[in-house]
């Protein structure tokens, strides 16, 4: 059988249909689950109805699988190896690398990353145990999500599974913030081992995905903020030393900016350099423009997005004996490109999620958060007021589901209304009808 569409339970395929190719049905499974629709609900910088121009989760990944597939579809006329077949996690096919990024955000709870951060404290300081958003994905599709004939979440095939797990570990091994919990691990290293994949290594599907995931961060979030008036196109605001100094603090606090290599070039400089670079290219497209600010933005997004999506290849990477999706520039990686991504990612987190009224929003979010799991968090008066549904799911898998973990699962599920919603039943003085539907 071929191991890239292997699925861990309906392996025989008598729950699925047999006119459609594996990543079709996997395609079908993901946009039609509640998990996928509930995106719409969620953040991805301002409020899910803040307004009808900005961003959810949903649109997000929307965007992100386009960057993925049309990537993907290039790489693979421009790779001959991609065309042997040598390794079944050294392929590219456009339509995982597009499912994987349908999927990649489903593990958001509500309220953004702020949401993230209050469940895994919660969870940590009390019973030991991680919340995080990657794993929670896992958790989502092979576990939580229902389809006819499983109990097991999606049952997606395992090109589609791998294609997600940007973050190849056990979430539960010592050191590690990103993974997959134990329970889902489990079936992961199952498929990893069919397909011989080295220790730590992504396959290239879910490399793309991230990398894509980054494109539109650095692009689409920078278009959402000047939208939003937060960052200013002029010299003024981009050559504040304040702003400069915020994103080099960001930059060096970060715990992943190693493998950027900052400590070989003065990072203020560069920063200086890309935001100037920045709001000159802003000025000429402007003009291009007939001064018209709305299609401005899209250009200058369209033109950033281009810039990124063309410069993505693929490279050996000997210390892990393995490819890597990078930006390359003559057949080298494109260190120089990366830091700018990087860059453009520090200014959108700066000039929105660090701005005091988003802050504030966050702030109501974490108490929010809190009271809500305070209400649910103590089984004889919490399965009082959790959804019959998830109180039969969870007498029957008891064995292996913690109640705390039942909790975070329900209340991570949560889009933004439906937190503030349930919030107001329980703490607000007047609510609506008991008779309106969850």
């Amino acid at each position: 059988m071929n191991v890239r569409k292997l699925r861990l339970f309906d392996t025989a395929n008598i729950h699925s249909s047999e006119d459609r190719a594996e990543i079709e049905k996997d395609y079908a499974r993901l946009i039609q689950s509640p998990s996928f629709r509930r995106l719409q609900g969620k953040s991805q910088v301002f409020g899910a109805g803040t307004g009808d121009y900005y961003r959810t989760r949903l649109t997000h990944s929307l965007e992100v699988s386009q960057i993925g597939r049309e990537v993907a579809r290039r790489l693979g006329k421009t790779y001959p190896f991609l065309l042997g077949n040598e390794h079944p996690g050294l392929v590219l096919q456009p339509e995982v690398v597009e499912c994987a990024a349908l999927a990649h955000d489903l593990g958001h709870p509500p309220f953004g990353h702020k949401g993230e951060e209050v469940l895994n404290e919660l969870l940590m300081k009390t019973y030991g145990i991680p919340y995080e958003g990657n794993a929670q994905n896992f958790r989502i599709l092979m576990f939580l999500e229902k389809r006819a004939g499983s109990d097991s979440g999606l049952d997606l095939c395992a090109a589609v599974l791998l294609s997600i797990n940007k973050y190849p570990f056990c979430l539960e091994e010592k050191g590690r913030l990103k993974g997959v919990y134990k329970k889902e691990w489990a079936g992961i290293q199952h498929l990893r081992e069919a397909w011989g994949m080295p220790e730590g290594c992504a396959t290239l599907e879910a490399q793309l995905m991230d990398l894509s995931d980054d494109i539109a961060y650095s692009t689409h979030d920078i278009e959402d903020g000047i939208r939003a008036g937060k960052i200013q196109m002029n010299r003024s605001f981009i050559e504040d030393d304040r702003l400069v100094a915020h994103i080099v603090q960001e930059i060096t606090e970060d715990q992943g900016c190693d493998k950027f290599h900052w400590d070989q070039v003065d990072i203020s400089a560069m920063v200086c350099k890309v935001l100037e670079d920045f709001v000159a290219q802003w000025e000429e497209i402007y003009k291009e423009c007939n001064r018209e600010p709305s299609r401005t933005r899209r250009e200058l997004k369209a033109r950033w997005v281009s810039r990124f999506a063309n410069h993505v290849g693929i490279i050996d990477d000997p210390d892990l004996g393995w490819k890597r999706v990078t930006f390359v520039l003559e057949g080298q990686e494109d260190m120089e490109l990366l830091r700018t991504m990087e860059i453009l990612k520090k200014l959108a987190w700066v000039t929105m999620i660090k701005d005091f009224r988003v802050q504030r929003l966050q702030k109501r979010s974490e108490i929010m958060l809190h009271r809500l799991w305070e209400s649910f968090i103590q089984y004889d008066t919490g399965r009082l007021i959790i959804p019959t549904d998830w109180m039969e799911s969870y007498e029957q898998h008891k064995e292996d589901w913690a109640w705390e973990r039942l909790v975070a699962d329900y209340i991570s599920g949560m889009t933004d209304a439906y937190a503030e919603k349930v919030y107001t039943e329980l703490f607000a003085s007047r609510s609506g009808s008991i008779y309106e539907r969850d």
